[in-house]
């Protein structure tokens, strides 16, 4: 039971982190707070409900993994280095694959919504 306590008071205490110094974390944030109702009107079935939801919420995650990689590599070094530089640059297009994808998931939902399909 301490572990899971623990657990939960590390991620309250990086999610709060990230709010605070990731303005890309506070709009992913809103976006997910925004799909709740949105995929409650758009989304024909509970199951793709949630998928929305779900996108979106995946979006936030591989954002945060971005913003840590990008944080430690800053604490390792400030000058610049190619090697970080390459890194930081996959975790973004991390975070790209996940934008269009969860863009993806929304776009079929509103064209099932609009019986297009």
């Amino acid at each position: 039971m301490l572990r899971l306590w623990r657990a939960t008071v590390n991620t309250r205490n990086g999610l709060a982190f990230a709010i605070r110094s990731e303005q890309a974390v506070r709009e992913e944030l809103f976006a997910l707070v925004l799909s709740l109702p949105l995929a409650w009107v758009i989304g024909t079935s509970l199951m793709r409900r949630i998928e929305l939801v779900a996108a979106v919420a995946m979006v936030l995650v591989v954002e945060l993994l971005n913003t840590a990689i990008e944080k430690l590599s800053d604490r390792l070094t400030m000058d610049h280095d190619p090697q970080i530089g390459r890194v930081k640059d996959m975790g973004s297009a991390a975070v790209g694959v996940a934008l269009v994808t969860a863009g993806l998931f929304w776009l079929f939902a509103v064209a099932e919504r609009m019986g297009l399909i």
